[in-house]
C-alpha cells in the first residue's frame, strides 16, 4: 500500500489538510494518508522530509497559507527552497500547495481558492503517484489549480 503524506500548518486560516484528506478518499484507492500538523510554512521542509524518511511516504503534500506582508512573501520563499532541497535529498516529489493571504479579495473567497486549489493539487499527487500518464495527457495545456486554468498556447 502505497503512503500519501499531508503537511499543513496551524497557521493556515483554512484547514487544507482536512480538504486534501476528503479529495484523496474521492480520486481513488490503493493509499493511506500520513498527516502531519507544524506551526508555519517554514516548518514543512522538515515536516516533509520526515514524511518521507521516516513515516516511508511515497509522496507528500506541503500545504500552507503565508499572510500577506513582505515578511511572509520571504519567509514562504525560504519555505519553498527549503521543499526544493527535500525532494532532492530524498528523491520524493513534494507538492507545494501554497495560498497566500493577498491572492482573494476577501475571507470568502481565500477559503474558496484554498479549497479548489487543495483538492485540484490533491489529484495531482495521486496521479503522479498511480497514473503518470494522466499527468503527461495535460502537459502544456496550461493548467492553474484553484482559479480558471489558462489553456494552451498555438503557433500561429
Amino acid at each position: 500500500m502505497k503512503l500519501i503524506g499531508i503537511a499543513d500548518t496551524t497557521f493556515a486560516r483554512y484547514d487544507m489538510g482536512k480538504a486534501a484528506i476528503d479529495e484523496l478518499g474521492r480520486t481513488g484507492t490503493g493509499f493511506r494518508v500520513v498527516r502531519y500538523t507544524v506551526p508555519g510554512v517554514k516548518d514543512l521542509p522538515v515536516a516533509c522530509k520526515k514524511l518521507i524518511e521516516e513515516q516511508k511516504c511515497d509522496i507528500v503534500m506541503a500545504l500552507g497559507m503565508p499572510g500577506p506582508k513582505e515578511k511572509d512573501k520571504m519567509c514562504a520563499h525560504e519555505a519553498s527552497t527549503g521543499l526544493i532541497r527535500a525532494q532532492l535529498m530524498t528523491n520524493k516529489h513534494i507538492i507545494e500547495v501554497f495560498v497566500h493571504m493577498d491572492e482573494a479579495e476577501d475571507d470568502r473567497e481565500l477559503a474558496a481558492l484554498a479549497d479548489a486549489r487543495t483538492r485540484e493539487h490533491a489529484v495531482n499527487a495521486y496521479n503522479l503517484l498511480f497514473h503518470p500518464d494522466k499527468m503527461t495527457a495535460q502537459a502544456g495545456t496550461g493548467q492553474r489549480q484553484g482559479f480558471k486554468d489558462a489553456g494552451p498556447v498555438r503557433m500561429r
